[in-house]
């Protein structure tokens, strides 16, 4: 039997809300078309975190915040979609922290970065918004240093999008677009890729995703809504959302002081830069769920 949530809006007038992040005690988002990444307490009191309205792209490409991470030492990783490259903020100042360029096949999306400072970092494989065929791509990892790599002894990926690391920190879980199911791989000792498998094969197509402390998975799908999967069985629990309010749940993050919080992105257009700006109809949505996501990662 399923179990149903109720979510309430918590904040909106955003472009398009991605990647939420829970981190010392604060919860974060990135205004994808605005340019900035957001802060907002759990009363919904929202404030620029980061704002990259001003960076002067490398490419001819604005500048489009995706996923995050932070380090041991505070500092926010951000990657910098269509430039392909990780940028860090100090609270001050931004820089480039890992240039992917010669690494991606395509605009760089999601990332997960564990307790060491490492970053695993998802890529669609594609150019997904110039209606380019989907293909296949490696993860890539940027070592504590700064040192990146594509994890070539991970395999290919139809579509890698979120990621999660569970509690203990040895198991990777992805999200693959094209192929509508949840892969996991081991964390080795050493941060690189070893032993492949499906977690989930529903054929539900999931977007951004989170890991709780029972190892399952919140998964927010543009079509089938936000669902909580356990390895190898069903769906055990979703998220009612009011899809003619809050559009499109695509990305969710366990937080709050304990962790039970669901924060979900929502939004309604993902592909016009400018309708989506101009209208404002992004949000973030909250549920109230029974098991935390303790350590896991993001």
């Amino acid at each position: 039997m399923t179990v149903t949530y109720e979510a309430r809006q918590l904040t909106s007038g955003y472009s398009w809300t991605e990647c939420p992040r829970w981190h010392g005690g604060r919860f974060y988002f990135s205004d994808m078309y605005n340019h900035r990444v957001m802060t907002v307490t759990e009363e919904g009191d929202a404030e620029v975190y980061l704002d990259l309205g001003g960076r002067k792209s490398l490419v001819d490409e604005e500048v489009v915040c995706v996923g995050t991470g932070f380090l041991p030492d505070g500092r926010m990783l951000v990657n910098s979609m269509w430039e392909q490259v990780v940028l860090v903020y100090d609270g001050a100042t931004t820089e480039i922290y890992a240039d992917l360029r010669g690494l991606a096949s395509s605009p760089i999306n999601d990332m997960v970065v564990d307790a060491y400072g490492r970053a695993y970092i998802s890529q669609l494989g594609y150019n997904l918004f110039a209606g380019e065929t989907p293909a296949q791509a490696p993860l890539l990892i940027v070592e504590p240093d700064g040192e990146a790599r594509a994890a070539e002894e991970g395999g290919l990926f139809d579509g890698a999008n979120g990621l999660g690391i569970t509690a203990d920190g040895r198991t990777l879980i992805t999200a693959e677009v094209e192929g509508a199911r949840l892969t996991a791989l081991e964390i080795k000792d050493d941060g690189s890729l070893g032993a492949r498998r499906i977690f989930f094969d529903g054929q539900i197509m999931m977007d951004g995703m989170c890991v709780d402390t029972e190892g399952a998975v919140w998964g927010a799908s543009p079509i089938n809504g936000v669902l909580r999967v356990v390895e190898g069985g069903p769906a055990v629990a979703s998220i009612d959302l009011p899809t003619e309010r809050a559009g499109m749940g695509v990305a969710c993050v366990l937080g709050g002081a304990d962790r039970r919080t669901l924060f979900i992105a929502c939004g309604f257009e993902v592909f016009d830069r400018e309708k989506s700006r101009t209208e404002g109809r992004g949000s973030i949505r909250t549920a109230r769920v029974e098991v935390p996501g303790g350590t896991t990662r993001p």
